[in-house]
């Protein structure tokens, strides 16, 4: 699953246990992607269809089932998840009812079009241009990190706030270390070096060639996606163990000793949290999101991007030093544990206060609808 897709899942929880009821408006899956949707919030499918070089990413496509849907919901805030295609309808759907959009930037999607679209004159800049289109008419936009942050103030979005993601630390922890599994993947004792996340051209997870060719190392890489059958050539030695949830995914990350992260265009990291939550050292690029979260020299090291030299020299740093792996880990689970997906709940529901407030009737004293 994806960053985006996973956190609306998670605050769409938080919001029903606070005893609101949440409204997702999501693109339809690939065939191959599909899966019950959460029990606690309704659902509703629209017309999509797949990325080109990327069948798993679904852009919407126009309808009237949008307006429709949030005119039958009746919401007092619509929220827009990382808002290109989709999230444009939703937020002229909203404005046509009277009703405040907040817009969460989760996607670097000016890059994104640069790798999925090469072809196309202009596309990082016509990209920067709907993106404005869409955050400069809702009421708030919400960084997920400083980096995106800066970002958005210098293409000029205007009223940019910052929302801090959480992580389930109860389900990512260091106990769940298995020492059979550790065995089927380093018979020989090797430490073992893991990537989890999607297997795309953005990730640039073929930096962990170098890291594959150290002696005393394991490439351990948990995901899927257009670049995996290409990976399994690059990358000689990995063990690749496809898409993995749930405890299975807790139970890989506790049994790792470094997480080597090799995304340089993260909004915010999703993977480095759950990896420090289960008590991981993090080798991350010094870019985006993990700027925020990895404590260089403390919780983890960063690493010049696209840099593949520099993020084998941290590799080695740390496969030389067994005291260092424990002490990096243990700073990383205590950082990530002050992090909760509740803490992430509360602070959404106080920018979606704050937009409503600001909508209030002067006269009445009532939320303008």
């Amino acid at each position: 699953m994806n960053g985006v897709a996973h956190a609306t899942a998670q605050l769409a929880d938080q919001l029903t246990r606070r005893g609101h009821v949440p409204l997702v408006i999501a693109p339809s899956a690939a065939r191959r992607m599909r899966q019950p949707d959460p029990d606690f919030c309704s659902v509703v499918r629209v017309p999509a269809v797949s990325l080109p070089g990327y069948a798993d990413v679904r852009v919407a496509l126009p309808g009237r089932g949008l307006t429709a849907a949030l005119a039958a919901h009746r919401p007092d805030i619509v929220h827009l998840s990382s808002p290109f295609f989709l999230g444009l309808r939703g937020a002229a759907a909203a404005r046509r009812l009277g009703v405040p959009v907040l817009a969460v930037y989760e996607t670097e999607m000016a890059e994104y079009i640069r790798t999925y679209l090469p072809m196309m004159p202009g596309g990082s800049y016509l990209a920067w241009q709907r993106l404005r289109s869409v955050h400069t008419i809702v009421d708030r936009t919400l960084a997920l990190s400083s980096a995106s942050g800066h970002a958005l103030a210098a293409h000029g979005i205007p009223r940019v706030h910052m929302l801090r993601y959480g992580v389930d630390s109860v389900r990512f922890h260091p106990n769940r270390r298995d020492e059979e599994l550790r065995r089927q993947l380093a018979p020989e004792g090797t430490v073992l070096i893991g990537y989890v996340g999607r297997l795309a051209p953005e990730k640039h997870v073929n930096l962990l060639r170098g890291v594959c060719e150290l002696p005393g190392v394991r490439v351990v890489v948990v995901g899927d996606g257009p670049s995996a059958r290409p990976l399994r050539k690059a990358l000689p030695g990995a063990v690749f163990l496809g898409r993995l949830v749930g405890n299975d995914l807790a139970r890989v990350y506790a049994s790792l000793d470094v997480f080597a992260h090799t995304g340089p265009l993260e909004t915010f990291g999703m993977t480095i949290q759950e990896a420090m939550a289960s008590g991981l050292p993090v080798i991350a690029p010094a870019s985006g999101g993990p700027l925020d979260l990895v404590d260089h020299g403390r919780t983890g090291l960063l690493t010049r991007p696209h840099d593949a030299r520099d993020l084998c020299a941290g590799v080695r740093a740390l496969v030389a030093s067994p005291e260092k792996r424990r002490a990096f880990g243990r700073a990383a689970r205590a950082s990530a544990v002050t992090r909760t997906w509740a803490a992430a709940g509360d602070q959404l529901i106080e920018h979606y206060t704050q937009v409503l407030d600001r909508r209030t009737s002067p006269v009445t004293g009532k939320a303008v609808r």
